[in-house]
């Protein structure tokens, strides 16, 4: 045997690692790595859980604000309401107490117009006396239409007992129709559908 043989020493040869081996080493590297996706699964589920939670709390304020927003409109409406109804029924209260007070005021001075209606129809030979009246009479009849006070037309038209009082029935005179009114012995007064008198009046029979 030649000395290059002797000192030539085979290499050992590094045994190949067995399948089972491979596969037991990367088992923890696996595990690690499923573990770590498994965990951010759980973390991403956890943050949409928690979005979630959260968008259904909004939704419940939500709910509860047009909830309560319904309410308050509900009762504004009904205020709106009860307050249009309190304005129309002090303003009706009001104008009948206005014309309560004017339809006592006139009915009261009524009388004087009365007597100043004779004075202006009284024969005299004083004609400043008669003016004097009747300028007082026109000065009335214009108080008296600023107050909507109106006079009831009566003479020639229908007997009506809602506006009239018949004192004496006489027989028809020519171009006169029966049930007429002949005569007014006193003028009647309305103040809009109240009466404040009733025209006396003469009918034909």
């Amino acid at each position: 045997m030649s000395e290059e043989a002797k000192n030539t020493v085979p290499e050992t040869e590094q045994p190949e690692t067995a399948p089972e081996e491979k596969t037991a080493a990367a088992a923890p590297e696996q595990a690690a790595a499923e573990a770590a996706t498994e965990e951010d699964k759980k973390k991403d589920g956890g943050w949409f859980n928690k979005k979630a939670r959260e968008m259904e709390a909004i939704k419940a304020k939500l709910d509860a604000a047009e909830k309560n927003a319904a309410q308050a409109k509900d009762q504004l409406l009904r205020m709106a309401a009860e307050y249009d109804n309190y304005r129309k029924r002090s303003t009706r209260e009001a104008d009948q107490k206005f014309g309560d007070g004017v339809s006592h005021a006139v009915e009261k001075i009524i009388p004087i117009l009365d007597t100043l209606n004779m004075a202006a129809n009284a024969p005299t030979t004083d004609e400043n006396y008669k003016k004097g009246v009747v300028m007082t009479l026109d000065k009335a009849a214009k108080a008296l239409d600023a107050l909507h006070v109106e006079e009831i037309e009566v003479l020639g038209k229908p007997f009506d007992p809602n506006f009239m009082n018949a004192v004496q029935q006489i027989p028809a005179p020519d171009g006169q129709e029966s049930g007429t009114v002949v005569t007014v012995f006193q003028k009647g007064y309305k103040l809009g559908d109240k009466i404040i008198r009733h025209a006396t009046v003469v009918v034909a029979e």
